[in-house]
């Protein structure tokens, strides 16, 4: 751990933070001859929770006659008193004007902080965690805990076991020793570099940067990947020499990984200009028109309630939609173009309220961060930033077709599909015919029997058939993004700049890069 390197180390309490600094000075007031504390220290958040905790924490500090400060938080891409704007007020509504306004990006980053050479010593005693909660002595201890209840109890008692002979998309260990090496096998392997073209991949490890997680819980910082990327542009780290680009400047994928490092910045000002309208059902456009349904709400029948299940045990019978739901629910993890999916079949082709939905993520993401998660939620139901609003509609079969043509990422999560050959039944499980279903062990299946939707779409000569390990690979070549980046209506000039070729910079879903 980076802290006991440095002499320190890291004291885990369970509570609300008020409460808990509260017991923690308390207890260090009864050792005053052997422990003085002199100041309290916290970083700064945006959301509702986080500063009610910056308050909460501020008055236990003063009633304590003890000093407090917040500081700035530095994790993101451009530090915040680097934007051209003096008050949240001005932050631009659409991200487009914002990326504008701070380019060149490869420009706009600080540099990194040194690291230090040491720390102060945790002093011999420590007040002890309040009862009825204990803190384990070691890691596996502390993950027992944490998964106790949930074994007891399983959030979704119903839901397919983990599939046989997958693996998990992020099956990375936390920690910033952990996230730095991940970097440098990004960039060594070339991962940077392609990123452009395999970024909507949706199995496998390196299609995308996968470094959301440490990123969003700090374990790394969006400026360390941005100087690491420096090194390898401009030929300073020899380790890279081999990896293709070494040396010649910035290229169309490491500038394709600046663009979404800026995408998380900004959803955290929008947290900030917003406030609690991050939480809202009329989001930030403040629109409470559209008729949310919500299971067991006012005017919701029971079918509702049935569909919000069925959509969170990936059982809807729409492919794409039911292997991310069952690969979140085991992982932790989903990409970013299923999440995008998902979102606009909750919001759109089911009209079910999105916060459940964001809720649901929160629940579950290895890489949740407040701001891009719930941001990028009400972006794609049509009550976020996004200038296309509500019709903005991801067709999920569509985009099987052009992400997922052989269903192969389907098949590895929904097990049951993986007899079919044919994508259209792989993406829509009931369009095989009503004979073939008992061969298939098919029937009395509700995917089948009783789909939530029938999309509108048909497999063409496109959709390619059967082959690979679960039906061929799960990509066909780069059909363009959706996402939020430099694609389709965006092309990279080589100078710093994303030039827009016809329509507006796309949306993300909490990330999953």
């Amino acid at each position: 751990m980076d802290l006991e390197n440095q002499g320190s180390n890291l004291v885990l309490r369970v509570g609300m933070v008020g409460d808990v600094l509260e017991d923690m000075l308390v207890g260090f007031r009864s050792k005053e001859k052997d422990v003085q504390v002199v100041g309290v220290w916290m970083t700064d958040e945006e959301g509702v929770e986080e500063k009610g905790e910056e308050k909460a924490v501020r008055q236990v500090a003063e009633k304590h006659g003890i000093g407090f400060r917040l500081w700035t938080d530095e994790k993101y891409f451009i530090d915040d008193r680097d934007i051209p704007f003096d008050s949240p007020r001005k932050y631009p509504d659409v991200f487009t004007s914002y990326r504008k306004s701070v380019e060149p990006l490869r420009d706009a980053p600080r540099r990194v902080l040194p690291t230090p050479k040491s720390l102060p010593t945790l002093p011999n005693f420590i007040p002890p965690q309040k009862e009825p909660f204990l803190i384990p002595g070691k890691y596996d201890g502390l993950q027992s805990a944490l998964l106790k209840p949930l074994e007891a109890r399983p959030l979704l008692p119903k839901i397919a076991p983990f599939p046989k002979g997958v693996k998990s998309a992020s099956p990375f260990e936390g920690g910033s020793k952990a996230g730095q090496k991940r970097i440098q096998h990004l960039i060594a392997s070339g991962a940077m570099t392609n990123y452009k073209d395999t970024r909507n991949g949706l199995l496998g490890l390196d299609f995308s940067t996968k470094l959301s997680a440490w990123l969003a819980l700090g374990c790394i910082t969006a400026r360390q990947v941005h100087f690491q990327l420096i090194d390898f542009e401009e030929g300073h780290n020899e380790e890279y020499r081999g990896t293709p680009g070494y040396g010649k400047g910035e290229n169309k994928g490491t500038a394709a990984v600046r663009f979404e490092l800026l995408w998380r910045d900004y959803m955290r000002l929008c947290t900030r200009k917003f406030g609690p309208r991050l939480f809202r059902v009329g989001g930030f456009r403040d629109d409470n028109s559209y008729p949310w349904k919500t299971p067991d709400g006012k005017g919701s029948g029971p079918e509702v309630k049935e569909a919000f299940e069925r959509f969170l045990n990936g059982t809807t019978g729409t492919g794409l939609i039911d292997a991310s739901q069952r690969e979140l629910y085991h992982t932790g993890y989903t990409s970013n173009r299923a999440r995008q999916n998902v979102a606009s079949y909750l919001a759109k082709h089911l009209g079910i309220n999105w916060k459940l939905g964001a809720e649901w993520y929160e629940s579950l993401l290895t890489d949740y961060d407040l701001s891009n998660n719930w941001g990028n939620w009400q972006y794609v139901a049509g009550v976020g930033n996004d200038p296309r609003g509500e019709a903005r509609v991801f067709n999920p079969v569509k985009q099987a077709v052009d992400y997922d043509p052989r269903g192969e990422y389907i098949k590895a999560w929904v097990e049951e599909l993986r007899p079919l050959t044919e994508p259209q039944e792989i993406f829509q499980v009931w369009k095989v015919e009503p004979e073939r279903r008992k061969k298939l062990d098919l029937e009395s299946n509700i995917m089948v029997d009783k789909p939530l939707k029938r999309i509108d779409f048909r497999v063409g000569s496109k959709g390619g058939r059967g082959g690979g390990r679960y039906g061929g690979s799960s990509r066909n070549g780069n059909r363009g993004r959706g996402r939020g980046g430099p694609q389709n209506g965006y092309h990279y000039n080589g100078n710093g700049r994303y030039e827009k070729k016809g329509q507006e910079d796309k949306p993300r879903v909490n990330n999953g890069h």
